[in-house]
């Protein structure tokens, strides 16, 4: 085991470890020390390496996504403003997926949570269902059209 077998974490947590408090020797040398036990617990965990097979499907993700996350705020900001005049519905709802590349499951949890208005609750391997929540859950089955095609089908494309 090297010392530093993640170079770049420790290098950045470093980093924003002075950004967040002042520089002096001190925050820098404990700044150093939490980096480098960081980086051991990085190791320990032996995370594998994402293998993605279609680079050139990563923009076209991101645009989606980043399209997404702005339609989704207006529609929380207009459930928000509007109250108790339109008949809103939150609920929880299963989909079952059929992505199992590690890498990809854990970015449609990034996805569905930093989507506002959607929350990634949890995930059965077994039966490859996710369980979410949706704010505003009018029909659940364009709710799973979604998931399904507009994310998990680009997801498998990208990594499977």
């Amino acid at each position: 085991m090297s010392v530093l077998p993640y170079p770049l974490l420790s290098l950045s947590l470093v980093l924003m470890w002075m950004t967040l408090n002042s520089f002096t020797i001190g925050h820098l040398i404990l700044g150093g020390i939490i980096a480098t036990f960081a980086s051991w617990g990085m190791a320990a965990l032996r995370p594998h390496k994402p293998r993605i097979r279609r680079w050139h499907l990563l923009p076209h993700l991101i645009a989606i996504v980043l399209y997404d996350i702005v339609r989704s705020n207006f529609a929380v900001v207009s459930i928000i403003v509007t109250g108790r005049r339109r008949r809103h519905r939150s609920g929880f709802m299963t989909i079952h997926l059929e992505v199992k590349d590690p890498t990809a499951l854990a970015i449609l949890a990034v996805i569905l949570t930093s989507t506002p208005g959607t929350a990634w609750l949890e995930y059965n391997s077994s039966d490859g269902s996710l369980l979410m929540h949706v704010l505003d859950l009018v029909e659940e089955q364009e709710w799973t059209d979604l998931v399904k095609n507009r994310y998990e089908r680009l997801l498998m494309e990208i990594f499977e």
